[in-house]
C-alpha cells in the first residue's frame, strides 16, 4: 500500500447518521463522502459494529463519535497501522445531567407518581375531590433526598469528574476510585472529593455508586457478586458506562435479596425489561445518555475534525491505540509512518530517506506500548516509490505522504 493523499482522492465513509455540522466540516476540507468503506481512507461512526470488519488497504483512520470503542477491533487496527479516535468529553455534560437526574429519581419515585396521575379519571370529579385523592396518594411516594448522602464514583474521567463536582454542589459527600488516574485529571478534581486507593473502600462507604469506566477485558463484569457484597445495604447502583461492566445476574440476585435498593442503567436487556414489569427496583433508559442536540453536535464535530486533521496533517489527538502526535509544518512535504515499537526501526527509516537523498527538516516520534508513529517533514520531493520502500521496512505498518 503506497498512498499519496490530496484533496481529490481522500474518501470518507460515514456509517451512522451524525450531526450535519460534522458532515459540513468534511465537505469544507474537500473530502469525498463514499458509500463503500473498502475504498475509504477514513471512517466516521457512532454505534455501527466494526468488530468483524476486514480492514482494507486504503483505510488509515477510524473516528468514533463517542467515548466507547468496544464496537471497533482495536487490536486488529493497531496491527494494520489504522489509527482509532474517540471523542472523550464531547458528550460528558449530557451524560452527567442524566446521572444526576437518575441519582435523584432512584430514591424519589417521581416517575411512578406521574404515571399514577395519568390513570386518574378526573372527568366526574371536582377540584376538591381531586385534591383529597392526591393527598392520599402522596403517602405512596415518600422518598429520600440526596443532600448529606455519600456518592461513590468509580472512574474519574471527563464524565466522572463532572458528576463529582455537580454532586458536591447538591450537598453530597463524594468518594472516588480510579485505577488509571492521571496527574492532569487529579489536579482538576474538586478539593473536597475524597479519593481511595481501592474500589472496595468506596463501595463500603457509599449510599449511591455511579460507574464511569470504559468496557475493556479488565473491566468486563468488574461489579460482580464479590464486589456487590461490599455495597451498603439499601444502596443504589447507577451504570451509564456499558452494560457489560456489571455482572447482571449478580445484580439481580442482590435486588432479590433487597441488599441493593435499585439498579439504574442506560442499557436494557431482556431480563431487566421483564423485571420492570413486576418490580420497581430497576430503572432503565433506552441508551439516552448522550442523546441531546448539543452532545450530538459536539461528538460529530470532534470526530470529523480529528479524522480530517489526521488525514491532512498526520496530527493524532484522542487516539485510543496510538500516541498523540503533532508538529508545525517545517517542510513542503510530510510523511506519516506507523510502526511497531521496536529498536532499530527509526534508524532504518532515516537510512531509507538518506539513500533516496531526502533531507529531514523535522522528525517527531511518539510511542505507546507496542506501537509508535512518526511525522517527518522535508523540502525534498517524495514520490510513491519512496513511500513504498518505507512500507517494506520490517516493523513499519503504514507509510503515507500527507502533502
Amino acid at each position: 500500500m503506497c498512498i499519496l493523499l490530496n484533496s481529490q482522492n481522500m474518501k470518507i465513509k460515514i456509517l451512522n447518521n451524525i450531526a450535519s455540522a460534522g458532515v459540513d466540516l468534511l465537505n469544507q476540507n474537500n473530502f469525498e463522502l463514499v458509500d463503500d468503506e473498502k475504498i475509504a481512507s477514513g471512517i466516521v461512526l457512532r454505534s455501527h459494529d466494526l468488530t468483524n470488519l476486514e480492514l482494507s488497504k486504503s483505510l488509515l483512520g477510524i473516528a468514533r463519535a463517542g467515548a466507547g470503542t468496544n464496537n471497533i477491533n482495536i487490536e486488529q487496527c493497531s496491527k494494520k497501522g489504522v489509527v482509532v479516535f474517540n471523542t472523550p468529553g464531547a458528550n460528558a455534560n449530557a451524560v452527567k445531567e442524566m446521572v444526576i437526574c437518575s441519582l435523584i429519581l432512584s430514591k424519589r419515585d417521581l416517575v411512578s407518581g406521574n404515571k399514577n396521575l395519568d390513570t386518574m379519571d378526573a372527568r366526574n370529579k371536582n377540584d376538591d375531590e381531586i385534591s383529597k385523592e392526591i393527598e392520599g396518594m402522596k403517602k405512596m411516594y415518600v422518598g429520600e433526598e440526596v443532600n448529606g448522602k455519600t456518592l461513590g464514583i468509580i472512574g474519574l474521567g471527563a464524565i466522572g469528574s463532572m458528576v463529582a463536582e455537580q454532586s458536591i454542589s447538591l450537598g453530597m459527600k463524594v468518594n472516588a476510585y480510579d485505577p488509571g488516574l492521571t496527574v492532569e485529571t487529579a489536579l482538576r478534581l474538586p478539593s473536597n472529593l475524597k479519593r481511595f486507593d481501592n474500589m472496595e473502600e468506596v463501595l463500603k462507604s457509599s449510599d449511591y455508586v455511579s460507574l464511569h469506566l470504559p468496557l475493556t477485558d479488565s473491566t468486563k463484569g468488574i461489579i460482580d457478586e464479590k464486589r456487590l457484597k461490599n455495597f451498603k445495604k439499601n444502596s443504589v447502583l447507577i451504570n451509564f458506562s456499558r452494560g457489560g461492566i456489571v455482572d447482571e445476574a449478580a445484580v439481580i440476585k442482590n435486588l432479590d435479596s433487597q441488599h441493593l435498593h435499585k439498579y439504574v442503567t442506560d442499557f436494557p436487556t431482556k431480563k431487566l425489561l421483564q423485571r420492570l414489569e413486576s418490580k420497581k427496583d430497576v430503572m432503565i433508559f433506552p441508551h439516552l445518555g448522550a442523546s441531546t442536540k448539543e452532545s450530538e453536535i459536539n461528538c460529530a464535530m470532534m470526530a470529523c475534525r480529528q479524522i480530517s486533521d489526521f488525514l491532512l496533517e498526520g496530527k493524532v489527538v484522542n487516539s485510543v491505540n496510538y500516541p498523540n502526535i503533532s508538529s508545525e509544518k517545517y517542510g513542503k512535504h510530510r510523511l506519516f509512518i506507523t510502526n511497531r515499537n521496536e529498536p532499530g526501526i527509526i534508524s532504518k527509516i532515516a537510512e531509507c530517506l538518506a539513500d533516496n537523498k531526502i533531507n529531514i527538516s523535522e522528525f517527531v516520534n511518539k510511542s505507546r506500548a507496542d506501537v509508535a508513529c512518526n511525522i517527518i517533514d522535508s523540502d525534498d520531493n517524495i514520490d510513491t516509490t519512496i513511500v513504498c520502500e518505507l512500507e517494506k521496512i520490517s516493523g513499519v505498518t503504514n507509510a503515507r505522504l500527507c502533502y
